[in-house]
């Protein structure tokens, strides 16, 4: 059996969850779900990034602990998923102290006894936003690009890692595509920065300014910074500290699954990092855009922040997963509103699938159980079913998501003009029969084109349309997708 480990990033819960972090489980979902079905053992990977100054001041100014704030954001992410049908296998807090905190100071160790890290004075500017250090090419008119804030500045002495050592190895890893990008303007869009030169990063910050971490081993006047933090929740959930056959069964990861923000910490910062602890780089980096409300960047102050398990709570898992999978760009920006919402919902949902399902259910109710035989399949069902399997195969495995949902769409199409030209309602016995047969058919190879992306829609459609054994059991339900208003 082939192994298949799929990873999300760890968002920063300082804040609930947005509709871009829907956009990224649900993402990941579809791989792991769709390897499961081709009898992959998958471990689904997701959690929390629960450290840092932004959390500790997030937290003071609504007068609650660090602990306390995380909590509560933490479980919102945690409903998310669950609400969403997120398939995942486990989920890490990097505030756990039995799960991540060892295997976090193991590769600290390790690189330290490789000789990655140093500690000097450092005077640089500070994005509270990002979490990071940043240089003046990082800004725009003096302040943050995503963030539209001035960094502070501050100097102190640090622990850094010595990134700079891997710019040529990492580049070529890159190049060659044992560490493959995707999409292609991303994996462009890194090498142009490798081009420049790493430079070393920051590893550390003093504790008495970030109390709220891992601390450093040996060191008790420092905290670890993000990057040894978060970014190795990937190995510790998977047993790097004290469980080496499952960690040599998982790793390396076969896809990241990152935010278009977080690129460079995860092609460049992390590669380097798992070099020098002399480990394997992970195979795929997926890199998706993000997603504005009415053309807009999302903002509180504005007033357009998409709540996404609202959207869930209205109208469905589903729902929300097609509009995700099927209008948003998998690799690029996308724009969300309740208007194209509800436009897509009753174009694609209720007037694609439920109408579909229901004109088939209606048309088989009084003659279920239909029984079947090879001789009753048509060549241009078997023709449909193989062609576009083989599409979505090769769609759903470069990534492409849209393109792969559309593929398996054209089931729905294919079935409503065949009904349309056989005009069903006007035959009678096996002739009727043979619609019914054949249009089932396709509808069942649709459901399951579909589960990674729509599983409660395709458990629904399974369960009006039936096959047990050689028969074909039609019970109409109600309506999969009832048309909104």
């Amino acid at each position: 059996m082939s192994k298949f480990y799929v990873t999300t990033s760890v968002p920063y819960v300082n804040a609930p969850p947005h509709i871009g972090h829907a956009l990224e489980f649900v993402q990941a979902d579809v791989l792991a779900r769709y390897h499961r079905k081709k009898g992959d053992e998958v471990f689904f990977l997701t959690g929390a990034d629960e450290h840092g100054v932004k959390i500790a001041r997030t937290a003071e100014k609504a007068g609650k602990t660090p602990e306390e704030l995380v909590n509560e954001n933490t479980n919102k992410f945690k409903e998310l998923l669950d609400i969403l049908k997120i398939s995942n296998d486990d989920f890490i807090r990097t505030s756990d102290k039995k799960r991540h905190w060892p295997g976090v100071q193991k590769l600290w160790l390790n690189l330290e006894k490789a000789g990655k890290l140093y500690k000097k004075k450092y005077r640089g500017l500070y994005c509270v936003g990002h979490e990071a250090f940043i240089t003046e090419k990082d800004l725009i008119d003096g302040k943050c690009q995503d963030h539209k804030k001035e960094p502070e500045i501050i100097e102190e002495e640090n622990w850094f890692f010595r990134l700079s050592d891997y710019t040529s190895e990492i580049k070529s890893k890159i190049k060659s595509g044992e560490l493959q990008i995707v999409p292609e303007s991303r994996k462009n869009e890194i090498l142009s920065l490798i081009n420049d030169g790493l430079e070393d990063v920051s590893f550390s910050r003093p504790s008495k300014d970030l109390s709220w971490g891992v601390p450093v081993p040996n060191d008790p006047d420092h905290t670890m910074y993000v990057w040894c933090d978060a970014l190795s929740n990937y190995i510790t959930a998977i047993g790097y500290a004290d469980d080496e056959k499952k960690f040599k069964r998982w790793w390396p990861a076969d896809v990241h699954v990152i935010g278009k923000d977080i690129l460079r910490f995860h092609a460049a910062i992390w590669p380097g990092m798992l070099l020098a602890a002399g480990l394997p780089l992970p195979k795929t980096i997926f890199v998706h855009g993000f997603i504005t409300s009415g053309k807009e960047k999302m903002s509180k102050t504005v007033g357009n922040v998409i709540d996404p398990i609202e959207i869930v709570k209205k109208y469905g898992a589903d729902a929300l997963r097609y509009y995700l999978l099927w209008d948003i760009p998998p690799t690029g920006d996308g724009d969300f509103t309740y208007e194209k919402f509800k436009e897509r919902y009753n174009g694609g949902l209720a007037n694609g699938i439920g109408n579909l399902v229901a004109r088939v259910a209606k048309l088989g109710e009084t003659t279920s159980p239909v029984v079947y035989s090879e001789g009753n399949i048509e060549e241009q069902t078997r023709n449909a079913k193989k062609n576009v399997c083989e599409l979505y195969d090769k769609l759903i495995c470069g990534i492409k998501f849209n393109e792969a949902l559309g593929a398996a769409f054209t089931h729905v199409y294919f079935v409503d003009n065949y009904i349309n030209e056989t005009k069903p309602w006007t035959l009678k016995g096996d002739d009727l029969k043979k619609v019914i047969i054949n249009a089932s058919l396709l509808i069942q190879a649709f459901s399951e084109l579909i589960e990674p992306f729509l599983p409660e829609t395709a458990e629904k459609i399974k369960a009006q349309i039936k096959f047990v054994g050689n028969k074909i059991e039609i019970k109409k339900g109600d309506s999969i997708f009832p048309r909104l208003k």
